[in-house]
């Protein structure tokens, strides 16, 4: 099972919101380059990036935050966050980031995720947030009617390397992950799924590995890492152990 350390950039700073509000960040560092290194350095194999801003503002705005990660480690990094059409996949694909998520533009442009996957295989997450079961969108401002399954089941098949579930109601708070929801979404797709949201201790990352062979491929690790609550070296020997 992968883990993901999570950069949120919000105005060129690392934060972790509370349960997606911009108005709750808290800063964790001033230079998310030297925290992209030291998470290089612990150990990790991938970097989970995100541009809060320009989730809300619907075009990239950490640009210069994300070149600075990108020129500083070698590890590969999934970029998501105002990433709303082609021109901005190419760009930055061709900058160096290895994987790019489409949230916002998976729910209201789902063709524009197929013809990214054929463009760019092997390359593109879609990210699925809810809110209460809801899929939410731009930044988690907007929630529509449609739930995480219906909408993840769109991309079967058509070369999606992930799917990227967070229960926005558990991100940031410490409370635990949504366990549940997560596997059963799992369960009922065959691409893989990377859980968000909520992981506050070793034990949840344990209980995910148990569901590794129902298509949990990965955990991304926010606040608790950040504060210590989650030691790299413990969560990664966990992580690399065979089931």
């Amino acid at each position: 099972m992968i883990l993901y350390p999570a950069i949120d950039l919000k105005d060129g700073k690392c934060v972790r919101l509370f349960q997606g509000d911009m108005e709750k960040a808290t800063v964790f560092s001033l230079d998310p380059a030297d925290q992209a290194a030291h998470f290089e350095r612990d150990g990790f194999q991938w970097l989970h990036i995100v541009d809060l801003n320009g989730a809300f503002q619907g075009h990239p705005v950490n640009e210069a935050a994300v070149k600075a990660i990108l020129t500083r480690v070698k590890l590969p990094v999934q970029l998501g966050g105002g990433i709303r059409d082609m021109g901005m996949i190419d760009y930055w694909l061709g900058a160096g980031v290895a994987r790019v998520i489409l949230g916002t533009a998976a729910l209201r442009n789902p063709l524009l995720v197929k013809e990214a996957c054929r463009l760019f295989p092997g390359q593109i997450a879609v990210g699925i947030d809810t809110k209460d079961g809801k899929v939410a969108v731009s930044g988690w401002a907007e929630v529509s009617d449609k739930n995480a399954v219906d909408l993840a089941k769109k991309f079967e098949d058509v070369g999606v390397v992930a799917i990227i579930y967070t229960d926005i109601s558990r991100d940031g708070a410490m409370q635990g992950p949504n366990i549940e929801e997560t596997v059963a979404l799992a369960e009922q797709i065959s691409t893989p799924v990377i859980a968000s949201g909520g992981i506050s201790s070793i034990e949840d990352i344990k209980r995910y590995k148990e569901f590794e062979a129902s298509g949990i491929e990965g955990c991304i690790l926010g606040r608790a890492l950040y504060e210590g609550k989650i030691r790299a070296e413990e969560a990664l020997k966990l992580s690399s152990r065979g089931s």
